[in-house]
């Protein structure tokens, strides 16, 4: 039986500033959707803007379609 999954995408920061914020609460984003039935797939990073800084981070989640 092939498993059906959903996906959500959280996106954290806007503008170097924001994204170095919010990069250290990744973590309680991660741990809140855990809680929910959410498995973390992926951190991502789009081109870098200026001062080497990402323009912000979208965490990937999945999870079985119950």
């Amino acid at each position: 039986m092939n498993a059906r999954y959903e996906y959500k995408f959280v996106r954290l920061g806007e503008g170097w500033i924001a994204a170095r914020k919010e990069k250290d609460t990744y973590q309680a984003v991660t741990q809140e959707h855990a809680i929910q039935g959410w498995r973390l797939v992926q951190v991502f990073a789009p081109p870098i803007g200026s001062h080497g800084n990402a323009k912000f981070y979208e965490l990937i989640f999945e999870r079985p379609v119950r």
